[in-house]
């Protein structure tokens, strides 16, 4: 048995998002089907992230274990050939130790949420980033922004479905940067709960658009309707994973 980590990039328009089921094609379906085609064995790829449908990946780490031991450029060139004309792409491709996990070996995951702030529609970004026609405050949006950072009980930014033990996170990061009519919000954290940077990013929008949200009052109050409005998954992009260690065997 061989242990392979992978990074991916994929296009989550027209996905139900990571997770496999039954209502249309996910990351997850795409991926496992093409290393099927490829050498026959049927598994399943574990990521570091589980993005919701229209949600986008820059670079998701994901594994999966094989019984035969491939070079491991074949496996990226194979499953990327099965997977032409998809919306996924193998970006590189290492094996890896047996105690290795995506999901739980991951210390940092980082995200990025793309705002296009101009009063024309757009049409290049469409599915790709938030059109929000009205000028936003970037001054108090920053201000704001910064309460999130630290140890929280994210009660109020966490959806409803949220399967998550506790509301408890700590938000390593969040920046807001400006270039153009392009707004891109970043944060990193260990792990966020369901929903959690959307919600982030469309209440600091509805701050900067002049609604009298204050982050402090909006922790304190620890119910989601006491937030800002859920930002759509278009915008949202997982950016990468982080680990404590190399866990290439090569």
């Amino acid at each position: 048995m061989t242990r392979y980590k992978i990074e991916i990039e994929y296009d989550g328009t027209d996905l139900i998002g990571w997770q496999e089921n039954q209502q249309g094609p996910s990351v997850q379906s795409l991926l496992q089907e093409s290393i099927k085609n490829f050498c026959g064995e049927t598994t399943t790829v574990f990521s570091a992230g589980r993005t919701d449908a229209g949600v986008h990946a820059i670079a998701m780490p994901a594994h999966f274990d094989l019984q035969r031991d491939w070079d491991t450029d074949t496996v990226m060139r194979a499953i990327n050939f099965y997977l032409v004309n998809k919306p996924v792409s193998v970006l590189n491709c290492v094996k890896v130790s047996d105690d290795f996990h995506a999901r739980f070996s991951c210390t940092q995951r980082r995200y990025k949420y793309v705002v296009i702030n101009r009063s024309a529609p757009v049409v290049l970004n469409k599915n790709r980033a938030w059109w929000v026609p009205q000028k936003l405050n970037l001054d108090l949006m920053r201000e704001q922004s910064q309460k999130l950072i630290g140890k929280h009980d994210f009660t109020s930014f966490r959806a409803a479905q949220c399967q998550a033990k506790s509301p408890i996170k700590t938000l390593d990061s969040c920046t807001i940067t400006q270039n153009g009519d392009e707004i891109v919000f970043e944060f990193a954290a260990r792990s966020f709960l369901h929903h959690q940077v959307r919600n982030m990013v469309g209440t600091l929008v509805d701050i900067g658009s002049g609604k009298p949200y204050d982050i402090d009052d909006i922790f304190a109050e620890k119910k989601r309707g006491a937030a800002g409005v859920n930002a759509p998954a278009c915008g949202l992009y997982f950016v990468k994973g982080l680990y404590a260690t190399s866990d290439s065997q090569e």
